[in-house]
């Protein structure tokens, strides 16, 4: 299965979840997620978070690298046929 790499910057303790929007000159994919940053809250809040706003499954949504940072890098599998439409969803999303 294809996959894709998307930067993300986690906003975690918001009083709402929110995927959208750019951050820093590296345009990672803003998250917000009312999780805090404690014992991996956050980071599985994020991950529910961006499947959910890119209509995947959860499992397909790993964190890859950034697991004690704000700035992460997400895997993002889907099938063959699907990642075009997957990118476009990205696009929509760090538009928005």
């Amino acid at each position: 299965m294809p996959e894709v790499r998307i930067t993300i910057r986690v906003k975690p303790g918001s009083s709402r979840i929110r995927v959208g929007g750019t951050y820093g000159s590296d345009g990672a994919l803003v998250v917000a997620v009312n999780a805090p940053p404690v014992d991996g809250r956050a980071n599985d809040a994020v991950c529910a978070a961006v499947a959910d706003a890119l209509d995947v499954r959860p499992r397909n949504v790993e964190l890859v690298s950034g697991h004690t940072s704000r700035t992460k890098v997400l895997a993002i599998t889907c099938d063959d046929d699907a990642v075009d439409d997957l990118r476009l969803r990205l696009t929509a999303l760090l538009d928005a």
